[in-house]
C-alpha cells in the first residue's frame, strides 16, 4: 500500500488527511522525500547553462518542498499531539533532516554555482523581492559554513546534529517532568479561595483518572496558574511553585542542566567556527537589532524607568499582605496570591468577574469579526476536514473578494500529549511558484481551560489576549501574498515576527472591539462600559514589575548566549546574571533555565529580547491606528499590504517605515506601560 505521508494534501479540498496517516510511515515517508530532494539539487549541479537566477537560485528555493511539508506536519504534531513513539521516531528523524542540510548547505558544486549566480546577477533588471531571496540564499550558505575548510565543516556537521537531538531531548524532559507532577487533593478546605469554576475543573480532571470524591491541580497553565492566584492554603501553593520551578532541575532522569551546558556550548563553538564571537553576535547579525549593545540598550531604557516602580509594586503588594496578617516579606509563592487580592481592592475587578463575558467561541468569533473589520476577510467552520485531535476545530479563510485564502486549526485545550504555551505554526507555506498561489494551512495551540459539566470554557483576561496574541501571527501566516515561501508569512527576522501579534493585543481593551463579541454566556448581556473602564485601567497594574521579569527573561538568554560557564552550577549562573533584576529572595532548587523552551528548544536562543523588542514596534504601530480610529480602513490596508502580506520580501525596518512613515522609539512603549 502506497505511503499516504507522500502525498500530505489528498485530504478533502486539498486539505491534510491526519487520518490516513501511520506514525510507521513518517520515517519512510522522510527518506523518499530526502532523495527526491537530493535529485532536485543534483539537477542543478548538472545544469550544463551557466549558473543564473533562474537556473539556480530560484531552483535551489524551489527544492526540498515536499520534504519541508512532511517534517512541517510530524514536527507540529510531536509538539501538539505526542506519544512515546512520536518521541523517539523524532529522535532517529531530527538527525536524518539534521545531515541532509549539513549535506546540502556545505556542499562545494552547489554552492559553486550559487556564488556564480550571486555574482552575475544584474541587480538593476531584477525585482526586488527576487533579489532580496539571491542575497538570503547566499548568505545562508555563508552562515551555514559554505566558506570552511574541509575538517571544520566535517565539525560543524558534527555539531549541527547533536545540537538537533540536544533540542529535542530538552522539550522531552520538560514535557514529562511536568506530567509526572500531580496534586491530589482530598480535602475540599484545601480548595478555600478558589472560583468554583476552578473545583469543578479539578473535580473533573481527577475523576477522567478515575478518582470520584478528589479534585487534582497539576503544572498545566489552566491549572497552575488560577491556584496560585486564589488558593489560601500557602503549604499548596508553595508546593506547586516548587514542582513548576524544579522542572528540568531535579535528581531524575528528566534534568536538563547538563544539557543546557552542552547546548550552549556547541553553539558557541559553532558561531565561532563560523567567525563570530559569540552565538549571540551570529544571531543578531540576522535580526533588526543587529547588535548585543543595540539589545542591552533598549534593555537599561526599559530598567531605568521600570526598576524603581516595579519595586514600589512589589511594597504595595507586601503592604496588603500585611494588613491581611500574611507573610513579610511574601515569597515567590505568594505574589500572585496577594497581588490578585490588590487588584481586587484597586479596581473591583477580578478574572472570575470577567471570565463570564469570554466564552471561547465567542472570543474566537470576536477575533474573526475583529480581523473581517480590519482586512476584510471571513472564517468559515468545515466540519468535514480531518483534524489531529477531536479537540481542533477547522476553518476556511476567505477574502473580501471571495477567493480562498488559507485553512485554518485551531488547538484550544490542554492534554498530556500537548506541550505548554501557546503558538502558531504553519503545515503548508504559501507561495507563487509555476503561476499556482498555493496557499497556506495555518494553525493555533493553546492550553485553555476546558469546558466542565456545569460551565463552557471561559477565558481568563489574560487568555483572551493570548488568543489575540496567537491570531496575530495566524494573519501574517493567512494573509502571505509572496512569490518564494521561503520569504513568506512569519519567514520574518524573529524580531519581527512578533510584531502582529502583540499589535493585535491592543484591540482586547478597546470598547470598539469588546462589544463584538463580549457578552455574557448565560444572559446575553453585553460587557458593561464600566468594566471596559475597569479593564483599561487595570492595564497596567503591575507593568513594571512584568517588565523586569522581561527584562530578566532576556538577560538570561543573552548571558547563555554570549559568556555561557559549564563550571558553576545553573542556578549559580542565574543568580548572577539576574542579580541586578531579582526582586523576590532567592528560592533553592529554583531554575528559569532548565524548563526555558523557548530558548534550548523553541528557536528564541538569543532572541527572547524580541518580545521587548517588537513591543516597541506595536506600541508605535498601535498610536497610529488610535490617531486615526482602531478600525480604519487605510490604516489597516497599510498594514496588511506593507507587513502582513510582504512576510520576511525585504528589509523590515523597510516595510515598517513605508507602513508608518517613520521609524519607532520606545517613546510609544513607555507611555502606553505608564512609565513615564
Amino acid at each position: 500500500m502506497k505511503n499516504k505521508i507522500l502525498n500530505p494534501y489528498s485530504g478533502t479540498d486539498d486539505s491534510i488527511p491526519f487520518g490516513s496517516f501511520k506514525i510507521e510511515e513518517f520515517k519512510p515517508a522522510i527518506l523518499n522525500a530526502i532523495e527526491l530532494a537530493k535529485s532536485e539539487i543534483q539537477q542543478i549541479k548538472t545544469e550544463n547553462e551557466p549558473a543564473n537566477f533562474k537556473n539556480t537560485i530560484e531552483a535551489y528555493e524551489k527544492s526540498g518542498l515536499l520534504l519541508g511539508n512532511i517534517s512541517s506536519i510530524f514536527f507540529n504534531l510531536n509538539s501538539a499531539n505526542t506519544s512515546d513513539e512520536m518521541q523517539a521516531l523524532a529522535q532517529e528523524i531530527s538527525p536524518l533532516l539534521t545531515n541532509y542540510s549539513n549535506e546540502i548547505q556545505l556542499d562545494e558544486e552547489l554552492f559553486a554555482r550559487i556564488k556564480q549566480a550571486y555574482n552575475s546577477l544584474d541587480k538593476e533588471d531584477l525585482k526586488s523581492e527576487d533579489l532580496y531571496l539571491a542575497e538570503r540564499i547566499f548568505s545562508g550558505f555563508v552562515r551555514n559554513g559554505a566558506n570552511l575548510s574541509d575538517e571544520k565543516k566535517a565539525r560543524l556537521k558534527s555539531i549541527n546534529t547533536k545540537l538537533s537531538q540536544l533540542s529535542l531531548k530538552f522539550s522531552e524532559n520538560v514535557l514529562k517532568d511536568s506530567n509526572s507532577f500531580e496534586l491530589w487533593i482530598t480535602d475540599e478546605k484545601d480548595l478555600n479561595g478558589l472560583p468554583e469554576s476552578e473545583k469543578d475543573a479539578a473535580k473533573m480532571m481527577a475523576k477522567s483518572k478515575g478518582k470520584h470524591n478528589q479534585w487534582l491541580i497539576n503544572l498545566d497553565y489552566p491549572s497552575y496558574l488560577p491556584f496560585m492566584k486564589y488558593a489560601e492554603n500557602r503549604e499548596l501553593r508553595k508546593k506547586l511553585f516548587l514542582a513548576f520551578g524544579m522542572r528540568g532541575n531535579q535528581n531524575n532522569e528528566f534534568n536538563n542542566t547538563e544539557i543546557i551546558k552542552e547546548i550552549v556550548l556547541l553553539r558557541q563553538e559553532k558561531a565561532r567556527l563560523l567567525g563570530f564571537e559569540s552565538h549571540a553576535d551570529f544571531v543578531l547579525d540576522q535580526r533588526m537589532a543587529k547588535s548585543t549593545k543595540n539589545v542591552y540598550n533598549l534593555w537599561n531604557e526599559l530598567l531605568d524607568a521600570a526598576l524603581p516602580k516595579a519595586k514600589e509594586e512589589i511594597a504595595e503588594v507586601q503592604k496588603l499582605a500585611s494588613e491581611m496578617k500574611g507573610p513579610s516579606p511574601i515569597e515567590k509563592w505568594d505574589f500572585s496570591y496577594y497581588a490578585e487580592k490588590l487588584k481586587n481592592k484597586k479596581f473591583a475587578l477580578n478574572d472570575e468577574l470577567l471570565k463570564p463575558y469570554f466564552k471561547l467561541e465567542n472570543v474566537i468569533e470576536g477575533a474573526f469579526k475583529t480581523a473581517k473589520k480590519l482586512f476584510g476577510i471571513s472564517f468559515k467552520e468545515r466540519t468535514d476536514i480531518d483534524t489531529y485531535h477531536n479537540d481542533v476545530k477547522s476553518y476556511e479563510v476567505w477574502s473580501e473578494n471571495n477567493e480562498f485564502l488559507a485553512f485554518f486549526y485551531a488547538d484550544f485545550f490542554p492534554r498530556s500529549s500537548k506541550r505548554n504555551g501557546a503558538w502558531m505554526t504553519s503545515y503548508r507555506g504559501q507561495n507563487k511558484y509555476d503561476g499556482n498561489d498555493q496557499r497556506p494551512i495555518i494553525s493555533i495551540v493553546c492550553n485553555f481551560t476546558k469546558p466542565t459539566e456545569k460551565t463552557p470554557s471561559l477565558l481568563t483576561f489574560g487568555e483572551v489576549t493570548t488568543l489575540f496574541h496567537e491570531f496575530g501571527h495566524a494573519l501574517h501566516g493567512i494573509l502571505a501574498d509572496g512569490k518564494y515561501e521561503s520569504l513568506s508569512g512569519t519567514s520574518v527576522f524573529w524580531d519581527f515576527v512578533e510584531l502582529p501579534s502583540q499589535l493585535m493585543e491592543n484591540w482586547c481593551y478597546e470598547e470598539e472591539c469588546l462589544e463584538l463579541f463580549a457578552y455574557h454566556y448565560e444572559t446575553g448581556e453585553l460587557i458593561p462600559s464600566t468594566l471596559i473602564a475597569k479593564i483599561k485601567e487595570s492595564m497596567n497594574f503591575l507593568s513594571a514589575y512584568q517588565t523586569v521579569r522581561q527584562v530578566s527573561l532576556g538577560q538570561l538568554d543573552m548571558a547563555w548566549h554570549t559568556t555561557p560557564n559549564s563550571t558553576i552550577t545553573i542556578e549559580e549562573f542565574e543568580k548572577e546574571v539576574n542579580k541586578k533584576t531579582t526582586l523576590f529572595p532567592y528560592v533553592e532548587g529554583i531554575a528559569t533555565s532548565t524548563a526555558f523552551s523557548h530558548i534550548f528548544s523553541g528557536g528564541y536562543s538569543a532572541g527572547y529580547y524580541s518580545y521587548k523588542w517588537a513591543e516597541v514596534l506595536e506600541a508605535d504601530a498601535f498610536e497610529y491606528f488610535k490617531s486615526q480610529g482602531i478600525f480604519n480602513p487605510e490604516v489597516a490596508k497599510s498594514f496588511k499590504e506593507n507587513i502582513l502580506s510582504k512576510g520576511g520580501s525585504a528589509d523590515p525596518m523597510e516595510l515598517y517605515i513605508k507602513f508608518r512613515g517613520s521609524t519607532p522609539n520606545s517613546g510609544a512603549l513607555l507611555r502606553k506601560s505608564g512609565l513615564v
